[in-house]
């Protein structure tokens, strides 16, 4: 296996049906779904992180049905009247061990640079919140990029136990790329990993921070507000930014949070401001999903509504 390839979803299920590519060198599609289940653990003693199973249970909640029955959020089916190829490229495998972070994000953004080199806008399923930061540096040569970043926590620590790509630092990572020009945080809310300096630094280096209850009070538009007019926008969803009744499907839970709809309506805004030059879903435990499989239906449901946003928008496929 090169590192052009990637390895079959799991039990041969592809999101919503598509065609399966794994080499990554052939690619020819729109939208590429690619898995990243692996990123860069705090804990060497158990390396395989409660997310590395996400991609399967959200794929599982998909099929053809997805594209081509009327979709009631969209007001169409998906691809009806539309010319457009998407495609799922499997998953990223892991290093030789999976707590191997740096063979772990080296595979995930040559995996992502892969993608982006043969036109297609990556849509990733992670995978813990440290999956951002490959798939982020992966942009490097492109931009100015925006960041929109929906998470419950701010994500600007340094480093952890000496750990400088962990869950609890990819903004800070991402403040750092030349190709980034700018942040906008949605969702903040409660006590995390954030100490005051953090927060500090965030804002003096240029982020927007709008709190969950901002949020509720204001709408998305406080969110929007910050984007700019025209831009290119990287969307990263940390799925314990969605309030619990919508999203209970992670490892700590935090009353309030921003609704399932704030994030669609979120979604919809910054295709309508610009392009998504690709989009991530984190940090959905599927260990911690009720029966129902609600969460892992809520991240397809995401994925999906952020295709047809940039459909709308004109970015991606043809009118038939």
């Amino acid at each position: 296996m090169t590192d052009l390839e990637t390895r079959p979803p799991e039990g041969g299920r592809s999101f919503a049906g598509t065609s399966t590519v794994t080499d990554l060198a052939t690619l020819d599609a729109d939208v590429a779904i690619l898995g990243i289940p692996y990123g860069t653990t705090y804990d060497t003693a158990t390396p395989v992180n409660e997310s590395a199973e996400s991609p399967t249970a959200i794929r599982a909640r998909t099929d053809k049905r997805s594209l081509i029955h009327h979709d009631f959020d969209i007001g169409r089916a998906l691809l009806d009247g539309v010319e457009l190829t998407i495609v799922d490229c499997g998953d990223v495998p892991g290093g030789p061990l999976p707590a191997d972070g740096p063979a772990n994000r080296e595979r995930a953004e040559a995996a992502v640079r892969a993608i982006l080199a043969r036109g297609a806008v990556p849509i990733v399923l992670g995978g813990d919140d440290s999956v951002p930061i490959p798939f982020f540096r992966a942009f490097q040569g492109g931009g100015p990029l925006t960041v929109v970043q929906v998470d419950a926590h701010l994500d600007w620590r340094d480093e952890v136990y000496g750990e400088r790509h962990g869950y609890s630092s990819p903004m800070r990572r991402a403040s750092e790329l030349d190709w980034v020009e700018g942040m906008v945080q949605v969702g903040l809310r409660g006590i995390g990993s954030a100490r005051p300096s953090d927060v500090a630094e965030a804002q003096a280096w240029g982020s927007r921070l709008v709190t969950a209850r901002e949020v509720r009070t204001r709408g998305i538009e406080a969110a929007l507000t910050h984007l700019p007019d025209g831009g290119e926008f990287l969307v990263t969803i940390d799925c314990d930014g969605i309030d619990p009744a919508d999203f209970p499907s992670v490892s700590v839970l935090a009353p309030g949070g921003v609704s399932y709809y704030d994030v669609v309506d979120l979604i919809r805004g910054v295709a309508a401001k610009g392009r998504i030059a690709g989009l991530d879903i984190v940090e959905f435990g599927p260990a911690h999903d009720p029966s129902s499989g609600i969460g892992a239906t809520v991240c397809a449901r995401l994925v999906l509504t952020a295709i047809a946003a940039m459909i709308e928008s004109g970015q991606i496929g043809t009118r038939a």
